[in-house]
């Protein structure tokens, strides 16, 4: 990767962590599709190198507000859906696996939004869980479902319960990934090198997160998961 590229790709991850710090997700939707561009050869084990202290820092910070109930079970539906991911990222095609995800998350958010508000259960969190670990195992995106299940629930709930199951699922991911051969040295390098980026991003959400209503977290989770469907659907 030339200085310039690194350079850009180093600001868009240093503003997807701002965003991701802020509302509770997003990161992966915004640099996925740059990283994609620059070198696709670094997804998805660049995505979830990077997350993981992300989201250990989210978490840590909201950690009063941690809905655990919900963590367990979306971190249950997401071990299952990890080997799913798997087979998904050796099997099917990225354009035919972007039209799939892509559809499903509009789909889901158009419903959700003209939905009243519900309190999910343990049937809704280990789906999410399951359609976040196929995603995410295979492509790096893994945030629409979680905050779909979550986004009737307070702003600092959503960001410390999906940031617990982000941590758990990324960790799940690299394991598998590691164990099937299909974590680079190059990948991790380049984490590595863009981790002060993240860290930027990170602490400067410090300063705005708490001055987001649950009006306004709700509106930014639908719009989020709306956007991040149609990014999906047009890549593929």
């Amino acid at each position: 990767m030339s200085p310039v590229l690194l350079a850009v790709t180093a600001l868009v991850v240093a503003v997807a962590a701002f965003v991701q710090g802020s509302t509770g997700v997003g990161f992966a939707l915004i640099v996925a599709p740059v990283v994609g561009l620059v070198e696709p050869a670094l997804l998805p084990v660049f995505l979830l190198a990077l997350m993981i202290p992300l989201n250990l820092y989210v978490a840590g910070r909201e950690r009063g507000k941690l809905d655990w109930h919900g963590a367990k079970w979306i971190t249950a539906g997401r071990f299952a859906g990890t080997f799913g991911g798997l087979w998904v990222l050796v099997a099917v095609p990225l354009a035919q696996l972007n039209l799939v995800v892509g559809a499903s998350t509009v789909l889901a958010a158009v419903v959700t939004l003209l939905a009243p508000s519900f309190q999910p259960g343990r049937g809704a969190f280990v789906a999410a869980g399951a359609f976040t670990g196929v995603t995410e195992t295979a492509t790096g995106v893994g945030g629409p479902p979680l905050a779909l299940v979550y986004q009737h629930h307070p702003a600092a709930v959503l960001r410390s319960t999906v940031a617990v199951c982000f941590i758990a699922g990324e960790v799940i991911s690299l394991v598998v990934l590691l164990i099937t051969g299909k974590i680079t040295l190059h990948a991790l390098g380049m984490a590595a090198v863009l981790l002060p980026a993240v860290a930027l991003g990170g602490l400067l959400s410090r300063f705005v997160h708490h001055r987001l209503n649950d009006r306004v977290m709700r509106l930014l989770v639908q719009l989020f998961a709306i956007v991040s469907g149609v990014v999906l659907l047009i890549a593929g």
